[in-house]
């Protein structure tokens, strides 16, 4: 905390504190729906399964309209990577310079996490023990890697974007209207043409316009619009959304539920642009209160503190739920029934206890996600070829956490098998090509730095 309030008392005075707010506060509201959409099942015979409160309690579907704010963070992403572009180019940076360190942020503690995970699986394996919580927490403990793969990708395609949005100028808007309307005609094919494999496009499509829109927030696009614009955009995202998920085949829940033919997040689609738009419009009539409240010293240094925490408390809330459950399964304690008002007047109860075990991991492996100096590098190699290397790191990168996000690090000797898409990977192959895109993308700085800052 002495760190944080250190940061606190040197911030500029022309910095967007709400995007920092914004960035803590989607991932917080990410962590906690999962722990409370997350149940895990203990059978009589000792079977243990895990579904989805929403599956078991429709009801609460629309809820998700509103704690979904996965697009909230590719929005902050827009504004934070223009941001980050345009200081770089005052410096002379490269494509590799920028990739290598919005990238590295991420891979540091993603990394640490797959490693710990790899060797927990391997222990599991070898000692016999694969079943029950252990079991289902090597399957599905590395799901929300998804989020990072598709969030590096994204950031490989950063610069590309940027420039086609300054060369728009002030038609800049007519970029993400245009990623709109390709997600839309893929809905089309998926849907009414029966393509169902083209609908992977639009994980390209969809998080690419709503990181557009940062961009728009970056340049004073959104802002200039005031209140106005905001009261506009969530009451046409909010009309688009209902529109779509009762008329149209997009399910009510902005999340996937177990059995669901259809999914609004896997693969995204328009319904889940449409609440993107919708909670666009959400962030900018708060942005004048929650901005004023941000000046408070301790609201402002408790924020930054929050910051440099949350991207380890993502990578590892999963693995303090399963802890957890372990313990109660292990302690004999009763589970009341799924809904009940017992089960419900246990929930912050419940969530208390993951924050306990969360806590101890986030002290355990917080030294990996602490930013760096994003550096411009000093070398001789030429341009080209370390752009080539940074695409190719970026790369391996996405698709070992696609990979293992997709496959899980369960049957890891076994070499259990599952298709991202098109492409069978297995945790080792994933791991593998995680592990030589980090390589890649350190090489691509191959002298002492020049000149840098604080990210």
């Amino acid at each position: 905390m002495n760190d944080a309030a250190a940061l606190a008392a040197a911030t500029p005075p022309d910095r967007d504190r709400y995007v920092d707010l914004l960035r803590v506060a989607s991932l917080s509201v990410v962590v906690a729906g999962h722990w409370l959409m997350a149940v895990v099942l203990v059978g009589q015979d000792g079977s243990v399964t895990a579904t989805n409160l929403l599956a078991l309690q429709p009801w609460l579907q629309p809820a998700t309209w509103l704690l979904q704010v996965m697009p909230v963070f590719f929005l902050v992403g827009g504004f934070s990577h223009a941001t980050a572009l345009t200081s770089l180019g005052l410096r002379g940076g490269t494509y590799a310079d920028f990739v290598r360190s919005r990238a590295d942020r991420l891979l540091r503690p993603t990394a640490v996490f797959v490693a710990v995970w790899l060797a927990l699986a391997v222990l599991v394996e070898i000692s016999g023990n694969d079943r029950g919580v252990l079991r289902l927490a090597t399957h599905t403990v590395a799901q929300p890697l998804w989020f990072v793969g598709v969030y590096l990708g994204v950031i490989a395609l950063a610069p590309p974007m940027l420039r086609l949005h300054r060369r728009m100028g002030r038609w800049g808007a007519a970029v993400p209207v245009a990623l709109a309307a390709g997600a839309g005609a893929v809905d089309i094919a998926r849907f009414a043409w029966d393509v169902p494999r083209i609908a992977y496009l639009n994980v390209a499509l969809v998080w690419l316009a709503v990181h557009q829109i940062g961009f728009l927030y970056a340049d004073g696009t959104l802002t200039r619009g005031g209140r106005r614009l905001g009261a506009t955009l969530a009451g046409a995202g909010l009309a688009a959304t209902l529109a779509l998920t009762t008329l149209g085949p997009y399910p009510i829940s902005m999340v996937g539920m177990p059995g669901d033919r259809v999914s609004n997040m896997s693969p995204p689609t328009v319904a889940l642009l449409a609440h993107a738009v919708w909670l666009t419009g959400l962030v900018l009539l708060m942005r004048g209160p929650l901005s004023r409240w941000l000046h408070r010293p301790r609201v402002w240094t408790g924020v930054i503190a929050a910051n440099g925490l949350a991207m380890t408390a993502f990578l590892w809330h999963l693995t303090a739920m399963f802890a957890a459950t372990a313990l109660t399964v292990g302690l004999g304690l009763a589970q009341p029934a799924v809904g009940s008002a017992t089960w419900w007047l246990l929930r912050p109860v419940w969530l208390a206890v993951l924050l306990l075990f969360t806590g101890v991991f986030v002290a355990t492996f917080r030294r990996a996600d602490r930013p760096r100096r994003a550096w411009v590098s000093a070398t001789r190699t030429p341009n080209g070829a370390r752009t080539a290397a940074a695409v190719g790191g970026m790369t391996l990168s996405v698709i070992g956490i696609l990979g293992l996000s997709a496959v899980g690090f369960g049957g890891l000797l076994a070499g259990r098998t599952v298709t991202l898409v098109v492409l069978p990977v297995t945790p080792l192959l994933s791991a593998a090509a995680l592990a030589a895109g980090v390589v890649i993308l350190s090489g691509t700085q191959l002298a002492t730095p020049i000149s840098g800052r604080r990210r």
